[in-house]
Parts: structure tokens; sequence; C-alpha cells
């Protein structure tokens, strides 16, 4: 399976999201994550979580619901990228996940950087607020010249830290996990270049 895109809730639908999502294999929606891809115009497949926020009263049969109770150790999200990971895609988008609570989306940003999702080639989260690239080994970016794009360490410090592209280039260099270096760089090219030797940061295009 090459592309799966996962839904999840906590902010209204953009429609000129849909136009920069790659065309899925899998669409996943996580509890409320099932308004949204449907307000979008996708077709969902699969509909993981406690079912406490959706609002659809009526699913289609098509779609295979995976129902979880609401006293769980894991967020609907979690669920989701457990389910998606089994089946070894080669690229996982989440959409949405910002807007509502700010524990939500701090959680999301953490859990994309868990060493359970190592396998996948390239995870990303965008949402209203801008496009996410997980970065574990290499990262080819595209933009916009004079596009903000930001490096932030999780879950430790990231090694090694070669960029270019950008208007402050690294070279070896090491990210902190709790500093701000890597906040606000400046594509300087259409494409830039990221290239890590140990830890997980993400690399975020402002929205």
């Amino acid at each position: 399976m090459d592309t799966v895109l996962i839904f999840t809730g906590s902010e209204a639908p953009q429609l000129e999201i849909h136009e920069e999502l790659p065309r899925p294999d899998l669409v996943v929606a996580a509890d409320s994550g099932y308004d949204y891809a449907v307000q979008l115009g996708f077709r969902v497949d699969v509909l993981v979580g406690d079912m406490d926020s959706i609002t659809a009263t009526e699913i289609p049969d098509h779609v295979i619901i995976e129902r979880h109770p609401t006293d769980k150790n894991a967020s609907d999200l979690d669920l989701a990228m457990d389910l998606v990971a089994r089946e070894a895609p080669e690229r996982v988008v989440i959409v949405g996940g910002s807007g509502g609570r700010l524990d939500h989306e701090l959680s999301t940003a953490g859990l994309l950087c868990a060493d359970r999702w190592r396998r996948i080639d390239e995870l990303d989260w965008v949402s209203t607020r801008g496009w996410a690239y997980v970065v574990r080994r290499r990262r080819i970016i595209h933009g916009d010249v004079g596009t903000t794009l930001s490096l932030i360490p999780l879950g430790g410090d990231v090694i090694d830290v070669h960029t270019s592209g950008l208007k402050w280039d690294l070279s070896g260099d090491i990210l902190v996990y709790g500093s701000t270096r890597g906040l606000s760089n400046v594509m300087r090219a259409p494409v830039a270049d990221i290239l890590i030797g140990e830890g997980c940061l993400l690399a975020v295009v402002a929205g």
C-alpha cells in the first residue's frame, strides 16, 4: 500500500486542503474525522474510535468500523495510526487536528515522532495551521522561496543535521530538544533538503 490519509477532527474543513492532498489508497477516519473527510468529498474506508464526537448518524455499509470503549488508554488518532501501521504503507498523511483543544494538538505533535512509526517512509500532518513533515533520515520539501520552514526536534536531541536550500543552512549541527534554534528558518530555493543522523524532527511549513 502506498498512501493512506487519516482524518481527525477538531477543526472546520478547508476546501483548499483537498487540493493539496495526495490521492489515497486508503482513507481512515478517527472518530469525528469522519465528518471532516465526508465534507471534503472523500470516501472513508475505515472508521476508528469511541464515536463520542462524530455527528454523522448514518454510516455507509462499505465502511469498516473499529469501535473502542470511551475509557481507553489511547486517543482515537493513536488507534487509527496503529491500525494503519499494520498495513505497512509508504506514506501517511494526517489531516486535521488543530483548532480544538491544545492538549490534543500537542499530543498529536508528540505522537508523530513515536518509534512505532519508524517503518513509514513519509509521515506528514496537514491542518489549517500548516504542513508538518516528520524527518527521521531524509526529507525533500518543496515550497515557495521565502516560505517559513521551522525545524523542531521532538523527543530528544537531533544529531548531525544537514540542510540545503535554507537561508540558514546547517552542516552537521545538533538541534537540542527544547531549544528554538531551528525556528523560523526560510526557504531560499524551491526545494529544501534535510538530512539527519539521529533523532526525529518536524519540518513545519507555516500556514
